[in-house]
């Protein structure tokens, strides 16, 4: 074989993701091992070089048709010189990880946020394949983002564009401190982690809902509730809905994207979530922003971050 191939990783506090991909984006192999970050940030990078090996050898290809290495982590990065400032999961403190790897691999190595990679995974090679201005939205224990225009990353003056999630949106009446520290943030809202906390605020309220019942209320507990027409899940998934089409109306203004691209474990709720948040969208956005705009599901689930990863190298 001949072809080129690009290797992407996706650095979890558990667990490293890695995974082969062709040069169309295509996820030909994947791989997964232990993170252990207990042992320390030099044994973590010694792991994600030895993965990122240990699948070119048990695949039909060979370490000459490797392109390059592309990195997704959670984190503050300097993202030009491959430095993670500071990643609180991993226990990374101004690691040179670019540095570190292109020594032992001897191949080019990019690294970026984990938002961002995610949403170059879906840019490339997923609900935003063949279009080249998009903005995604992942939607999990907080609300990550990301913003590609003209097919790369916007990464902005100190690396923090697309941090979606901390526009501060919820009206000063309503809003509550965010964890950046900040109020009334998007993600407060509109996480599983924020309609979890409404749900709970309801229940001990005493508010008539049977959430009352649930012993460990997840976001996807007050989901089913409010498809099943419980008024107090229903106003919770609405309140989420209306700030992330309100937010989505804010960034159609700024980037004019095509298509905005929604993944994460809310994301799930489906139609459900997404015909509310096309509705709010809809009634908010100047009519000319928002002319031929798509709201789409993510479509890569978990594989969106080494397909983006390996994207760095591809789309660099």
């Amino acid at each position: 074989m001949s072809e080129k191939i690009v290797v992407g990783v996706d650095i979890g506090g558990t667990t490293i993701k890695v995974g082969i991909c062709s040069s169309e984006g295509e996820l030909l192999q994947t791989y997964e091992g232990p993170t252990e970050v207990e042992k320390g940030s030099e044994a973590v990078c010694n792991n994600i070089a030895q993965y990122a090996r240990h699948i070119v050898e048990q695949s039909p290809y060979n370490w000459d048709q490797v392109e390059g290495v592309g990195i997704g982590i959670a984190g503050f990065l300097d993202i030009p010189n491959g430095i993670v400032k500071l990643s609180v999961n991993l226990h990374f403190n101004n690691v040179n990880l670019k540095a570190f790897l292109e020594d032992k691999l001897q191949k080019k190595v990019l690294v970026n946020n984990d938002a961002n990679v995610a949403a170059l995974g879906e840019a490339w090679a997923g609900a935003g394949r063949g279009v080249d201005n998009c903005v995604c939205y992942t939607l999990g224990t907080g609300v990550g983002g990301g913003v590609i225009v003209s097919g790369k990353i916007v990464e902005g003056f100190s690396c923090m564009a697309g941090e979606l999630g901390h526009m501060s949106i919820v009206p000063d009446l309503e809003a509550i401190q965010c964890a950046c520290g900040k109020m009334g943030c998007l993600e407060t809202v509109s996480s599983a982690t924020g309609i979890i906390r409404m749900a709970k605020d309801a229940v001990e309220r005493g508010d008539r809902t049977s959430l009352s019942f649930v012993t460990n209320i997840m976001a996807k507990d007050v989901i089913d509730a409010a498809k099943a027409g419980d008024e107090v899940a229903s106003r919770i998934v609405n309140r989420a809905a209306f700030y992330l089409g309100k937010s989505l109306a804010a960034v159609a203004v700024v980037l004019n994207p095509q298509r905005f691209i929604i993944g994460g474990g809310v994301s799930n709720a489906g139609d459900f979530l997404f015909d509310q948040i096309r509705e709010v969208f809809k009634k908010v956005t100047p009519d000319i922003a928002q002319e031929g705009v798509e709201i789409v599901p993510a479509i890569l689930g978990n594989n969106a971050g080494i397909v983006g990863a390996a994207g760095l190298i591809i789309r660099s």
